[in-house]
């Protein structure tokens, strides 16, 4: 029998009402969430006032919870874990029971460029206000620990007084642009994309039109066949390309991101020349601000809107809308030859001169070691640093009859130009030391990991990246490592919970970009991690096929053999 109203037994139907993503583009313009809300009452960017004239003169207690939580990371100020919280209480406690009364404070270098001079400064700001901390990112930035807001302003003047800032190192904003450490030296370099980063940087930091965003949003631009900025995996990625009708220029690729659903970004099919740059990132930058999802912060990046609209819808949308003129169409970067990518080593320049990559253990550096990097590059006639996307760093402009003392200067720091595969390839993120939202200690665990697999597996000589993350929010990468470890608490042989790590095998960029495989049930114990990775090392040295890398291998490789 049909519904009727004469028919109260049958179920009424339920009329659902789709509520909208919060995109302004399409009239969404009300706060859906208490982040949009306190981003509509007060920009982002006004937050350095109060703490110039009110926060920083009466203390940690005076700040208003919306800036400590909110506004504040729009200069780059995060509060850090109060000591002492365990792994266990990071999901349980409230976020004013997880803050300590000090913060994270994150140097943006765009480009990862420095001066000697600024290096010095960083490191001085270091000594005398982090207690010493100085974190090299796997964004190219610095952070550091420890900070008290009453000498936030200070800092900011000695950083500004020099040419560096915090502004919109974090928040939801358009944050450090990465750009390839040897643009503009490289012998082997496509084309260089300083100038963009430079006018984007003009265009876009600070400037109020792009201060709120749905949530960040990450630019990479490298001219470099090593493809050494991580383009796969941010928002928006130039990629030099030679156009066989316009040559050297960029091809487009939007869309990329990982955290707990990862995407590799897709290719536009676009050929962008260099001076046309900044209006294509402007346009992106734009349709993620006015089309990008604002209801739930877990779909508020710009990955989620391309893989809902497609590449095509997107290239149309940001034409006929925001260019309002259509893009060249273009050939796709080729892969790159080498396997490393991080320039450590001492590479020639196109002036005749060097520059020497070095690496440091997991990017954790101190202050007093930074300001002496910078006196011996200093004296070996380099005004110029470089930071890149794997926690390393780079001297430039080395005269051929200064190297050799050079690279004696940096093994005294302990900074080795010619290091083993494990230090090379082992990135790690901030962890339970400081974070708020980590489960499990990551940068010691590095370190040692290193020195037991240099111990273990001396002949050991293949590439090998093994990222550690202390949460599943995949800041130092995990997705895209040949060994990938989250943090999480597992069971010990006893049935105690302990820190440990779910493993992702097999993820790679530039050759083949994909993520790890994950081997079900898979999961080790922070104790247990060396003699993991040895054996699991040690496998892959019986079993692979000449000449075949670990990612390739650990895809077709049993499950056995991965355990």
């Amino acid at each position: 029998m049909a519904a009727t109203p004469q028919n109260p037994a049958a179920p009424r139907r339920k009329v659902s009402r789709h509520r909208g993503e919060g995109q302004w583009a399409v009239g969404h313009f009300t706060p859906l969430n208490g982040n949009e809300q306190f981003k509509k009452d007060d920009d982002g960017l006004n937050v350095r006032t109060r703490i110039e004239t009110i926060y920083s003169k009466r203390g940690f207690d005076s700040i208003d919870p919306n800036d400590l939580r909110g506004r504040m990371r729009w200069w780059g100020l995060y509060t850090q874990r109060k000591p002492g919280i365990d792994g266990g209480k990071t999901a349980i406690l409230e976020p004013e029971e997880l803050d300590d009364k000090y913060f994270m404070l994150r140097v943006r270098i765009d480009g990862g460029r420095l001066t000697t001079e600024q290096l010095r400064v960083i490191g001085e700001i270091s000594q005398e206000f982090a207690r010493g901390t100085a974190d090299l990112t796997d964004r190219q930035n610095v952070q550091y620990h420890w900070i008290r807001i009453e000498d936030v302003p200070e800092i900011w003047d000695r950083l500004e007084a020099v040419g560096l800032s915090t502004t919109e190192a974090c928040g939801d904003t358009p944050r450090v642009i990465l750009g390839s450490p040897v643009a503009g030296i490289a012998e082997d370099e496509i084309i260089d994309g300083t100038p963009a980063i430079e006018e984007i940087h003009r265009r876009v930091i600070g400037n109020p039109e792009f201060s709120n965003l749905p949530r960040k949003f990450k630019t990479a631009i490298s001219g470099s066949p090593l493809l050494d900025v991580a383009h796969e995996i941010n928002d928006v990625a130039f990629v030099g390309v030679n156009h066989p009708e316009h040559g050297p220029g960029f091809d487009l690729w939007v869309g990329g991101g990982l955290s707990t659903n990862p995407k590799i970004g897709q290719r536009l099919g676009a050929w962008v020349p260099l001076d046309e740059v900044a209006d294509v990132h402007v346009g992106v930058l734009s349709i993620f601000r006015d089309y990008g999802y604002r209801r739930l912060r877990t779909r508020a990046r710009l990955k989620f809107l391309v893989a809902d609209w497609g590449v095509e819808k997107f290239r149309h949308v940001l034409e006929d809308e925001y260019l309002k003129r259509k893009l060249v169409d273009g050939p796709a970067p080729d892969q790159p030859v080498a396997r490393w990518r991080d320039h450590v080593g001492v590479h020639r320049q196109q002036d005749g001169n060097f520059y020497v990559g070095f690496a440091p253990r997991v990017g954790r550096i101190d202050g007093a070691t930074l300001t002496k990097i910078a006196e011996v590059a200093a004296a070996h006639g380099s005004g110029r640093l470089r930071t890149t996307v794997e926690q390393k760093m780079i001297v430039l402009d080395v005269a051929e009859d200064q190297v050799g003392s050079l690279v004696e200067g940096l093994e005294a720091l302990d900074l080795t130009v010619s290091p083993s595969p494990f230090r090379r390839g082992t990135m790690a993120c901030t962890g339970i030391e400081y974070c708020k939202l980590a489960i499990v200690e990551t940068k010691v665990r590095g370190a040692s990991l290193i020195d037991e697999l240099e111990r273990r597996i001396p002949e050991f000589d293949e590439p090998i990246t093994i990222n550690i993350n202390g949460c599943p929010n995949a800041c130092a990468r995990i997705q895209v490592a040949d060994i990938g470890l989250k943090g999480q608490l597992v069971l010990n042989d006893q049935g105690e919970q302990v820190e440990g790590f779910q493993v992702h095998l097999g993820g790679a960029l530039g050759l083949e970009a994909g993520f790890g495989r994950k081997v079900r049930g898979l999961k080790v114990t922070s104790e247990e991690l060396p003699d993991y990775v040895e054996r699991v090392l040690t496998r892959f040295q019986q079993e692979r096929e000449d000449g075949e890398r670990f990612a390739t291998w650990a895809a077709r490789a049993s499950e056995e053999a991965l355990s």
